[in-house]
């Protein structure tokens, strides 16, 4: 297609109407004031002299950077912290302007803003690979607990039945076995869907309480008509047809979104995939750097799997600030504790046995969009292309994917399509043709969506809350609503 056909204008932080006006001024600040906090918290901690002072500067940095934020600074070039994209984000900002932070284009100002925050860790010895955000992501699962322990119990049941006799409970016929498991599919789709309710860097105001009931099969339910587009069937016939044509390398990639609780989820995807046969070997694709506060990275995988190796441990111990509010300690059942004892060898068997890979890139936490991505990284572009499907998870991912190019800013991201926009087409050199094929799960956080039917944005604007006349769509802020789109590249 013609690229400048479909260009499209950028959200910025300088509009009022915009959830980017919100972020900047609002969200952001409360993140970088949570990040000293954790420092602080970690140097007191710690007694070894050089581990202080390194932290101290690390502090100052950081206090620097909400000033410049708050009082409209123009965004600074990234030190040379010994990091491979540090040319690029600096070529990029250059190009830019440089522009202030109240009045930037919204998607490339928040990229930075995380990359800024980590070069401050990377600049230092004793805190280079410290990861601000995980004790946040530990308390958030921890929070889950009633959905994990559901969600561990049915799929302890469906893979085991799986396993001991290689169909579905009731399914007697191909048919009916077909059928049966597009119902599972896409519940466990679904599952993964609702489980980005758990966005760190969005739910900056929320209680513990308040997250738990964005959990749980009763939410999902509840939920299923808030998904305003869902190609869920188009993607379950691509990978079943993989698999009846017998094909020997069935391979499902997973572009993560956020730790704890939804990478949880993530795995119960991918595990209910590979014990169904639907998939061979399921490739996870996590963050480089500390990333929009819950982001995966693979150290998150690793203790995702520690909490689960020994969870009564993990969910009977109390934190210092849950001790100080006078909670108690409440054990697992010898069940629970046996049906998350039971993910852990699962997905452990999984890991050891090849089927489940971590390949973290950099390319994911560029600041630009995922149209580059065949020109800026064809070694990747290549290798996703050996997928059957590769699932985009979250807002995100979803607003790097909808990005738009024009003839003058080949950089521009986060562009404001109509609403009707096609998702193939918002989505660019890697809709049509492209080799790949796309499927984004993408609860809404960002002003950006695409694929709605004529007169469905209206609709919605119109709900309680939805933005009405305001010239804001706000409705598209909540993560109340959800759109699930397919691009089949490969055709």
């Amino acid at each position: 297609m013609e690229l400048e056909t479909f260009s499209a204008t950028q959200y910025n932080t300088s509009d009022a109407t915009s959830f980017a006006h919100t972020s900047a001024r609002s969200r952001w600040p409360i993140i970088i004031t949570q990040a000293i906090d954790d420092v602080h918290r970690s140097l007191h901690d710690t007694k070894d002299e050089a581990t202080i002072n390194e932290g101290k500067q690390i502090v100052a940095d950081l206090a620097k950077l909400k000033y410049e934020l708050q009082h409209d600074r123009e965004l600074t070039p990234i030190p040379d912290d010994g990091e491979r994209d540090v040319a690029a984000y600096n070529q990029e900002l250059a190009e830019r302007g440089p522009p202030k932070w109240h009045s930037v284009p919204w998607l490339y100002a928040e990229c930075y803003l995380y990359r800024r925050i980590s070069s401050s860790f990377k600049q230092t010895q004793h805190w280079r690979s410290y990861d601000v955000f995980a004790r946040q992501k530990t308390a958030t699962f921890k929070s889950s607990r009633p959905a994990v322990i559901e969600l561990a119990a049915r799929y302890r049941d469906i893979v085991t039945e799986l396993e001991q006799k290689k169909t579905v409970k009731g399914a007697k016929t191909q048919e009916q076995l077909e059928a049966a498991e597009n119902v599972l599919f896409t519940e466990m789709c679904e599952i993964c869907l609702w489980g980005n309710a758990t966005d760190l860097s969005l739910l900056t105001n929320l209680s513990y309480t308040d997250i738990q009931k964005l959990q749980g099969s009763e939410a999902r339910k509840n939920s299923e008509k808030n998904i305003l587009v869902n190609d869920l069937d188009r993607a379950f016939k691509v990978i079943t047809a993989a698999q009846r044509e017998g094909k020997k390398e069935r391979r499902v990639d997973i572009v993560l979104d956020n730790a704890g609780f939804e990478l949880f989820v993530d795995l119960i995807l991918a595990g209910y995939l590979l014990a169904s046969g639907l998939a061979t070997n399921v490739v996870f694709h996590p963050k480089s750097i500390p990333w929009f506060v819950s982001d995966v990275l693979p150290a998150d995988f690793g203790a995702l799997l520690s909490a689960l190796a020994d969870p009564q441990s993990f969910y009977s111990a109390l934190s210092d600030d849950e001790k100080h509010a006078g909670k108690e300690s409440v054990p697992l059942s010898e069940t629970e504790n046996a049906n998350l004892l039971f993910l852990f060898r699962n997905w452990s068997t999984m890991h050891a046995e090849g089927q489940l890979l971590l390949r973290p890139n950099d390319f994911w936490t560029a600041g630009g969009s995922y149209w580059r991505l065949p020109n800026t990284n064809p070694e990747l572009y290549e290798d996703l292309k050996e997928s059957e499907l590769v699932i985009f998870k979250g807002d995100l991912n979803y607003r790097k994917l909808t990005a738009d190019v024009s003839v003058k800013f080949q950089w521009r991201i986060s562009a404001a399509w109509p609403a009707t926009t096609p998702f193939t087409d918002a989505i660019g050199p890697l809709g049509p043709g492209s080799g790949l094929r796309v499927l984004a799960l993408r609860t809404c956080k960002a002003d950006v969506v695409v694929g709605l039917p004529e007169g469905e944005d209206e609709k919605v604007r119109a709900t309680e809350g939805g933005g009405g006349d305001s010239g804001a769509r706000k409705w598209a802020w909540s993560g109340k609503w959800a759109v699930v789109q397919f691009s089949d590249g490969k055709a």
